[in-house]
């Protein structure tokens, strides 16, 4: 049986228990939430399996070593004590990320050089010979977390930050990270069981999240490589047995929608939804949200409205007090979600929210607000058995305020220091005891031996209309997995990264 050893999940401040539970559903022991990240334990599949599937991880990370520095020559000796030839080889590249947050270590950079000066001298000590560096694109990255005198050294198994999915052919300003699209889909629970509607989609990601999520696909099989696949170690047959596994994907019945008022963001959606395969389950279609329309079916609204900082807009104000007006007119009778930065903004929707959620979008302070819509007054609707909060959201929103008085929210965070990188501080792993490994079962769907799915078959049934103000739909097909070559780059992607 395959022994455990310990993972790091990085994520962004506000999503740690989204990403706990995914990482649960996957089967991952030991699992403990810490700040801006999840650790747990699990063998080489979970780290594969974790970085394939996760929709609300930036990057994994394996720690090799965990040590006490008090002064640069101390990373030195303790780095130098690692026997690197189980990690790295002679012709092998590889770079050095730190993040540290200490007295006695004030530049991150200088930690990078004292580690990679260790792991050099060890190669030339022993071989005569040294590896080279490579910033841009290393066979092997290591990660380097100091929290005063405590230092954790990790290979980062990732590579690329996660929330590069690669179906993004182009964007929109200011698009919004599709990790925090992600979290933000997850945290309402729609798992793909009624219509979903962005009446502001910008360049496409909250509809295309809302059709993986939908759909239970991997947000991996858009991704040309991981870092793991250039360890030593790594396990080729093992990592395509994962890869070629949809047999967890689900049908998905209803449909999703995204709007935008704005030509160019329609037409930069549509390239994204079609790069991503999926079509048959997403309309894009320009369209003003002071025109939307009351929907047929039961649809849910995720929206991230601009917000007056990085996307301008006329009148700010304004367009909140549209949006609440059309959701109190033609969105009865279901559940609206709108992530937005500004109280002003906020209040200017004029309704009540059930439950609100502080997230980072980027550096900004936000939160993501649920707003029931119903028919008539709150009593009456509470009278006829109306749930306004449920028992979940009153215990979230009792907990935010604890939440909120440990952010460190007086200051505006630096999104790359902050969100992607500085995710561990001082956190501590408790011991952890063997596990049992957990079996692998892959279904070949008609894929050929490196994944590629043949042409997209058709759903039965018949096509479905949309509702007022929404695109007629024909019959569905279920989208296709990624073409993989042997870089794993699907077959609609230009040469360019």
């Amino acid at each position: 049986m395959e022994q455990e050893f310990e993972l790091i999940a990085k994520t962004f401040m506000g999503l740690e228990p989204v990403l706990a539970k995914e990482l649960t559903q996957l089967g991952a022991n030991n699992v403990q939430i810490g700040r801006r990240m999840v650790s747990f334990t699990g063998n080489k599949e979970m780290m594969y399996r974790v970085n394939f599937q996760l929709h609300t991880a930036i990057r994994i990370l394996k720690p090799i070593s965990h040590f006490k520095a008090l002064s640069a020559d101390d990373v030195y000796g303790k780095v130098k004590e690692i026997d690197w030839s189980a990690y790295l080889e002679l012709d092998k590249t590889f770079a050095v990320d730190s993040v540290v947050f200490s007295e006695e270590f004030r530049h991150s950079k200088f930690v990078s050089y004292k580690v990679k000066d260790a792991i050099v001298d060890q190669f030339r000590e022993k071989t005569g010979k040294r590896p080279n560096i490579s910033v841009s694109n290393p066979d092997i990255r290591l990660n380097m977390h100091i929290a005063e005198d405590q230092c954790t050294l990790s290979l980062d198994s990732s590579g690329e930050s996660l929330h590069r999915r690669g179906y993004r052919q182009e964007s929109v300003e200011a698009p919004l990270n599709e990790v925090l699209a992600a979290g933000m889909i997850l945290m309402t629970g729609w798992q793909g069981d009624t219509d979903f509607i962005d009446p502001m989609c910008g360049s496409g990601t909250l509809p295309i999240e809302a059709a993986l999520i939908a759909r239970n696909m991997a947000p991996g099989v858009f991704r040309k490589e991981f870092a793991f696949e250039k360890w030593p170690d790594f396990d080729k047959d093992l990592f395509d047995e994962i890869y070629n596994d949809d047999s967890q994907e689900r049908e998905f019945t209803h449909h999703i929608y995204g709007y935008d008022s704005d030509i160019k963001a329609v037409n930069t959606a549509r390239l994204n939804v079609k790069a991503a395969g999926l079509t048959n389950d997403i309309t894009i279609e320009a369209a003003d949200f002071k025109n939307f329309m009351q929907p047929q079916n039961k649809s849910i609204i995720v929206t991230n409205p601009p917000y007056g900082e990085r996307i301008s807009t006329p009148d700010l104000l304004g367009t909140y007090r549209m949006i609440g007006e059309r959701l109190k007119h033609q969105f009865l009778n279901n559940d609206a979600w709108i992530l937005s930065y500004r109280e002003e903004c906020f209040e200017q929707i004029g309704l009540k929210p059930s439950i609100k959620i502080p997230v980072f979008n980027g550096s900004l302070e936000c939160e993501f607000r649920k707003y029931q819509m119903f028919d008539g007054k709150l009593k009456d609707f509470r009278s006829e058995g109306g749930i306004v909060k449920t028992e979940e959201e009153k215990r979230q929103m009792a907990e935010k305020h604890r939440f909120k008085k440990d952010r460190e929210f007086k200051k505006r965070l630096d999104e790359q220091e902050e969100n992607e990188e500085a995710d561990i501080r001082s956190f501590k792993f408790h011991s952890f005891e063997r596990n049992k490994g957990r079996d692998i079962r892959s279904k070949d769907k008609g894929r050929d031996d490196r994944g590629k799915r043949s042409d997209f078959a058709p759903r039965k049934g018949d096509g479905r209309s949309g509702g007022k103000g929404q695109w007629a739909q024909g019959g569905k097909a279920k989208p296709g997995k990624a073409m993989r070559d042997k870089n794993r780059k699907p077959n609609w992607f230009d040469d360019e990264d």
